[in-house]
């Protein structure tokens, strides 16, 4: 496995936002993290990539707990997008891009050609070589979400975290995320664990579901069996209709309607 959560609990303050967690997400395969607003997905996300800490239970690495690893090694394993990004009206794409050799690089050591080559690299995997010069703010909403993947691509990481990508984005950028997400998984290895809304996004490309509610672990597993008329009214207090593909690839869902909470 190449992250493990053994009975993790996570709080602010006193109100505590995960507990009891324990979970395991395997190598070279997508993973999405499924459940209603307030349910826990961001911050668990947060924990994984070790931007927050957990008050009880360990999180384990490459079967080390992620504590032990220092910020910069950490970096250079995973990477982690968060689904507000900081924003420098100045930089451009390609300047974005070489801060994802940051934790490969000593204090003030310049980018070598090694460094160059992967960033060209980053650039050409997320189809930016047309806007490498332009400024991010003045990309579209999709073109600027390439844009920060291909940094993080640059960190030439083996797990690639990801919240909501495909956010505040039309319908066109949303499944150009998605493709980007599955090419990158298939040609490169790159194991992926995001926090998706649309449960049809997440069917159409995780290898594994991860559901949670309230906070808890509700049901993880293959998307056929975790996406199921009982978990759309468990968790999303939802009746619907639910259809998969014969190859198991798509899903349909289907005459919705709200249950009393």
């Amino acid at each position: 496995m190449t992250i493990e959560a053994k009975n993790v609990h996570i709080g602010y303050d006193e109100n505590e936002v995960i507990s009891s967690l324990s979970l395991q997400f395997e190598s070279g395969k997508i993973h999405s993290i499924l459940g209603p607003n307030g349910c826990g997905k961001s911050t668990l996300l947060k924990a994984l990539g070790k931007q927050i800490q957990t008050t009880a239970g360990e999180i384990y690495f490459k079967n080390s707990e992620i504590n032990k690893w220092s910020r910069k090694a950490f970096a250079r394993e995973l990477a982690f997008l968060m689904q507000v990004h900081a924003n420098n009206p100045e930089i451009t794409v390609r300047q974005l891009v070489e801060y994802g050799r940051f934790p490969h690089k000593r204090k003030f050591e310049r980018l070598n050609q090694e460094d160059q080559a992967i960033v060209e690299q980053a650039i050409n995997l997320t189809h930016l070589e047309d806007l490498a010069e332009r400024a991010v703010d003045r990309l579209s909403g999709g073109e600027r979400q390439r844009a920060w993947i291909a940094m993080a691509l640059a960190q030439k990481p083996a797990v690639l975290l990801l919240d909501e990508p495909t956010s505040y984005l039309d319908i066109h950028h949303q499944l150009e995320i998605i493709e980007l997400i599955k090419q990158l998984n298939m040609a490169h290895g790159i194991t992926i664990i995001l926090v998706l809304h649309d449960i049809n996004q997440a069917a159409m490309i995780s290898d594994q579901l991860v559901v949670l509610q309230s906070g808890k672990l509700y049901d993880s597993g293959i998307p056929e069996n975790v996406i199921t008329k009982k978990m759309l009214r468990d968790v999303f207090k939802v009746h619907a209709e639910i259809n998969f593909s014969s190859d198991r690839k798509s899903i349909s869902i289907s005459n919705f309607h709200l249950l009393e909470k």
